[in-house]
């Protein structure tokens, strides 16, 4: 091959090889994933802005999209209004896979302790998806208890050790059988794989566990009694394999309130490790009758 020609070929390999080790470092690169700090950071700033009322400070995406208590907003609307203050409860559940995290919060507006969470995804290092309910008080969530919710529970605290993780698809196998068990009435019939002493709070109301008072045999969480709610919806929201956290949001559906017409929503979340259910932890809020989550 002549000299000229020689030259021309390897003109071309370079060429080539330039280009491939670009591409390669740009898709690499829009492929990083937010991981677990990256998500706690991004719930940070969207509360800080919560709490500063200033919206437009967020790295949001141009389409992103905005709910609260099920209905679609213009992000700094609802609780954007509104004057709010931190107290000490913050609980983070962080999954790198999906790139979302759901955070439980007890905030304050007027003085008056307010229940908030609120799920986030993240793409490409913006906000694309925010989901948030807020309960003021029993008349909206028809229990509501903050004393329990000072700071976070050791059971939501404790860190499984690497032994006593589940896989992803083995806790969310697991977390279902929570709202199957609502399904047809009994923890029992769908074996449950809750731990002997597996608690439930909702809304900080102890409800189930060692210590429950609530109402008879209410002090072990798989065989007490619960109602039939064939009509319940759920779907998955977030699973945080290095705490063992699975995050459910569930409709209750019909027969789901002590009194009155109404379904409770409820963002449900369960510790999970050495394949049990070991404790459940709820906010709750009563809406009319088939509401959608807007997120179907």
């Amino acid at each position: 091959m002549p000299r000229k020609n020689i030259t021309i070929f390897f003109i071309i390999l370079l060429f080539i090889f330039i280009n491939t080790v670009s591409y390669v470092t740009s898709a690499g690169a829009s492929e990083k994933k937010c991981d677990r700090e990256c998500l706690k950071g991004f719930v940070t700033q969207y509360i800080d802005a919560l709490l500063k009322q200033t919206p437009d400070a967020l790295p949001v995406s141009k389409n992103v999209k905005f709910t609260e208590d099920c209905k679609q907003l213009k992000l700094g609307e609802g609780l954007w209004k509104s004057k709010i203050s931190l107290t000490g409860y913050r609980r983070d559940i962080l999954d790198v896979k999906l790139g979302t995290a759901v955070s439980f919060f007890v905030l304050k507006e007027k003085g008056s302790p307010i229940f908030f969470v609120v799920r986030l995804k993240v793409a490409d290092n913006e906000i694309t998806e925010i989901e948030s309910t807020v309960v003021r008080g029993k008349k909206e969530g028809m229990l509501f208890d903050p004393s329990n919710l000072k700071t976070i529970s050791k059971g939501m605290a404790y860190v499984p050790k690497k032994e006593q993780l589940n896989s992803r698809e083995e806790m969310i196998k697991i977390a279902m059988t929570y709202p199957e068990g609502l399904k047809v009435g009994s923890f029992v019939k769908v074996n449950s794989p809750m731990a002997p002493d597996a608690y439930r709070y909702e809304n900080g109301q102890l409800m189930a566990g060692p210590g429950c008072t609530f109402f008879k045999g209410c002090d072990h969480m798989k065989t007490q009694m619960i109602p039939i709610l064939s009509g319940i919806r759920y779907r998955l929201l977030a699973v945080d394999e290095k705490m063992g956290v699975v995050a459910i949001r569930m409709n209750f559906g019909p027969g789901s309130l002590f009194r009155g017409d109404g379904e409770l929503d409820v963002w449900h979340s369960f510790k999970i490790y050495g394949g049990q259910i070991h404790s459940a932890e709820a906010f709750c809020e009563i809406v009319p009758p088939k509401t959608p989550f807007g997120w179907e």
